[in-house]
Order: C-alpha cells, then sequence, then structure tokens
C-alpha cells in the first residue's frame, strides 16, 4: 500500500472535512466544543485552514480541515502536508468524494527525501481494504514515482538513468525493452535523436517497450526525456536553466502511464517510447542553421537549438506511428508559451479527435485534473516553413505553443493522436511541496481506465 496510506489505523483521529459554506450552515458540532475550538481559532472553512483538537492524554483526537469553496480537486494536500505524523480518517468528506480525497492526500503528503539525512514520515490516511483501494494506491504509486524522477537532478538521472527505469519497470511487468545507444541511433534512424544528444557526456538512447496482447487495442505513449536543457549553443540564461532536470517530465509522465497500464491490467497492447538525450554544448553540438534529416524524412532546419524538445519527439512519433496505433498520446515539457496562456495547472490538449478530446476532458471532469483543449491552426504552419528545408524547427515567439504541436503533427499519421504541453512542475501552494508535479496525467488515466478497463 501506498506509504501515506494503511488499511488499519491505530486510534485514528477523525477529520471533518467543510467548505466555507458548509460550516457555516453547520447546526450541530461534529465533535464536542468543535464550533467553540473553531470561533477561538478563526476557523471558518478557508482552504488549507487546520485545527486540532487533542484527547485528554495528549494524543490527536479530532481535526477540523477547510476546502474553501470545495472546487479544487486535490485540495486536501493543503491538509495532510500541515498534519503531524500519525494514521487519520475521514468522518465527513466535504463533499468532495474519497477518490478525489486520496488523491489529494497523497499529494499533500509526498516528500522527496531522497538527498534528506531524516526521511520523512507522512501522516496516514486509513484506507478499507479492496479493489478500490488497490487501485487508490496504484495511482498515489505512481505519482509520487512520477514526481521523484523530476525531482531527480541530472547528475543521477541522466539518459543512462532514465533507462534504467524503464528496464526496471519491463522486468516487473513482463514487458520487452529495446534500446538503441550512441552512433547505432543513425544505423537505426534516429538522426535527430542522435544531434540532439550527441554533445553530452552520456550518449543519447532510444527506448522502446512493448507490453501486452497483440490482439488487443495499440496504444502508444512517447515522452519527451530531456533529462537536462542547457539550450544548447542557444544557450539559456541561469534563471531558464534552473530547474531544467525537469525536461524529461514528459517521459516521467508516460513512464507512470506505463506502470499504471501494466500493474492495472489495462486491455491493450502498449508501446512506450521515449527518446533520452542531454542537450549539453560541445565542438559536436549541433547548430543554428544546421539542416537535420528526421527519421520520416523531413529535413528540418534549426532556427534555435533550444527547441530541442520536438526534434527527438519528431523521431520517436515517426516511429511509433510505424506501428499504426490506435491511439497515440505524447506528453512534453514543450514551451513556456504553454505556461503563459495556461498557467502550471492546466494541462494544454491538442488533438484533431473530436472524440478523444471529448473523453480526456471527461475524464479530467471525473479526476478534477485540469485539461484545456487548444487549436491545431493549420494557418501557422506558415512559421514553420524554411526556404532550404522542409520545416524550420521554431515558429518564433507568437503561438508559441501552437506552432510546437503543428510541428509534431508533421510526423504524425496515427488514427487518433493527442499531444500534452505540459510543465510538470508546481510552485509551492496550499501547502503542497514544490518540485516536480504531474499535469493532465490523472486526466488521461481516467479516460484510459475508462476506455480500456477489463
Amino acid at each position: 500500500m501506498h506509504k501515506s496510506f494503511t488499511a488499519k489505523g491505530a486510534k485514528p483521529a477523525a477529520i471533518h472535512l467543510f467548505t466555507v459554506s458548509g460550516f457555516e450552515s453547520l447546526k450541530d458540532d461534529p465533535f464536542p466544543g468543535a464550533r467553540a475550538l473553531a470561533k477561538g481559532q478563526g476557523f471558518t472553512g478557508k482552504a488549507g485552514q487546520v485545527v486540532l483538537q487533542a484527547a485528554a492524554g495528549g494524543q490527536l483526537s479530532h481535526v477540523l480541515a477547510g476546502l474553501g469553496d470545495g472546487r479544487d480537486a486535490l485540495g486536501v494536500a493543503a491538509i495532510s502536508a500541515k498534519l503531524p505524523e500519525g494514521d487519520y480518517e475521514f468522518a465527513s468528506d466535504g463533499g468532495l468524494g474519497f477518490a478525489k480525497i486520496a488523491a489529494g492526500w497523497a499529494d499533500g503528503a509526498y516528500r522527496f527525501d531522497r538527498y534528506l539525512s531524516e526521511k520523512a514520515k507522512p501522516p496516514r490516511l486509513v484506507i478499507p481494504s479492496g479493489a478500490e483501494s488497490d487501485a487508490l494506491s496504484r495511482e498515489a504509486d505512481a505519482v509520487a514515482h512520477l514526481r521523484d524522477l523530476v525531482n531527480t537532478p541530472a547528475s543521477d538521472m541522466g539518459p543512462e538513468a532514465l533507462q534504467g527505469e524503464v528496464a526496471a519497470l519491463a522486468k516487473l511487468y513482463g514487458a520487452k525493452l529495446t534500446t538503441t545507444v550512441g552512433d547505432d541511433l543513425l544505423e537505426a534512424n534516429y538522426p535527430l535523436v542522435h544531434a540532439v544528444g550527441s554533445a553530452a557526456t552520456f550518449a543519447p538512447r532510444f527506448l522502446e517497450l512493448e507490453w501486452g496482447d497483440p490482439s488487443h487495442p495499440k496504444l502508444a505513449l512517447v515522452g519527451k526525456g530531456v533529462t537536462f536543457d542547457s539550450g544548447g549553443l542557444n544557450i539559456k540564461g541561469g534563471d531558464g536553466m534552473r530547474i531544467m532536470k525537469k525536461d524529461m517530465g514528459g517521459s516521467a509522465h508516460v513512464i507512470a502511464l506505463s506502470e499504471l497500464i501494466m500493474g492495472s491490467g489495462l486491455k491493450v497492447h502498449l508501446k512506450l517510447y521515449v527518446p533520452a538525450v542531454e542537450n549539453a554544448i560541445a565542438g559536436n553540438a549541433f547548430r543554428p542553421g544546421d539542416i537535420l534529416a528526421s527519421r520520416k524524412g523531413l529535413t528540418v532546419e534549426i532556427d534555435n537549438t533550444d527547441a530541442e524538445g520536438r526534434l527527438i519527439l519528431a523521431d520517436a512519433l515517426a516511429r511509433a506511428c510505424e506501428g499504426e496505433p490506435d491511439l497515440l498520446i505524447d506528453f512534453a515539457t514543450l514551451t513556456g508559451a504553454a505556461r503563459v496562456a495556461l498557467g502550471q495547472d492546466l494541462a494544454p490538449i491538442y488533438t484533431d479527435d473530436d472524440a478523444l478530446a471529448a473523453d480526456v476532458l471527461a475524464g479530467s471532469k471525473t479526476s478534477g485534473d485540469p485539461v484545456w483543449r487548444m487549436p491545431l491552426w493549420d494557418p501557422y504552419l506558415l512559421d514553420l516553413k524554411s526556404p532550404i528545408a522542409d520545416l524550420v524547427n521554431s515558429g518564433g515567439r507568437q503561438a508559441g505553443s501552437i506552432t510546437a504541436a503543428l510541428f509534431l503533427k508533421q510526423f504524425v499519421t496515427a488514427k487518433s493522436w493527442a499531444h500534452f504541453d505540459v510543465w510538470a512542475w508546481r510552485k509551492g501552494k496550499y501547502g503542497r511541496p514544490e518540485g516536480g508535479a504531474p499535469t493532465g496525467f490523472r486526466a488521461v488515466w481516467a479516460m484510459l481506465a475508462a476506455r480500456y478497463s477489463a
């Protein structure tokens, strides 16, 4: 079971969860003296408010907790982040529902403690054993794995280490893993992956995992695996480079999704594709003005070496489409323009498949994980035209997330495809720790589980 969950609590404290309006309309104390305690400490049910009551022996017995207006599906994260070590159960859910409570609880209780001498001791939520608790625990474990991958610095999460993560999953679930490393990428026709990663100490590589019954629907997942992005010769400034360990966040999303898919036994034939590189600077780094070949045969003029993610994804998407998947999904920390447009929490989805968009948005509503559909506006392809190559790799500042998605679209032939341009990071708020975070992950998982569950 996930480390912030437990099947049996040792005298768990009772959490009474309220929205502002729910607490205002409260007629009876949820426990003796609750409203007097709330008045004395200014509790009104605002988001993240917590009031503790101890029993006569000093053991924590009751907790008043606030949800604000109740619209934040992960609002419980603000509560679990503040609670001391111990066991807890919810006496009331504030209208949120237990699945969202569990997801929020695990989110707020998460700590990245790999490099800390004192390890985290999270509060534990009592979850009765059964199929639902197993599913909630699997999801919490996958999300924690995603966050650990993103939070790990590039010194310990380079291309080779990322390969190790995929290899461990393959071994655990009996999947087949094929790897192509270094100059072998040229022979295997992954020229863009090779070009982007060739200047780094650790050789670039292409990872391909296969699992499941070939007679089941074909699902392909592609994730951007840039383990550190200096910007290349178009080097980033210090502020822009500071958290670029997270530039493999797209691969973290699809690795964690694969973990859930295989662990849950979804009825799919899964193929996972991760191009893993570091965008470094050396004498053999690719340059602005270079023209590079791609796996699909299209040539790309390099306008900016800091627009490298779409290059490695181009080869990966072309490879994925060779398997003729029924559904192809990619995740990538692709553009700052997506953050300017939608901020850190909203995940933009790009797709021409209206039915897929509807299913993802339904998954977003079920999970409370926000997703926003963005346009694949074909007239903007003019911004990607080169006079001396088939494409240029950067369309400029205007509509940057859209032109990046349109660039990827030129390498996709799958019948159904969706692209997620995510940040994979979260600033500290509501008591949640700053760092790696899922974006659009739960929405996609809800969609996949609805489509392909046994």
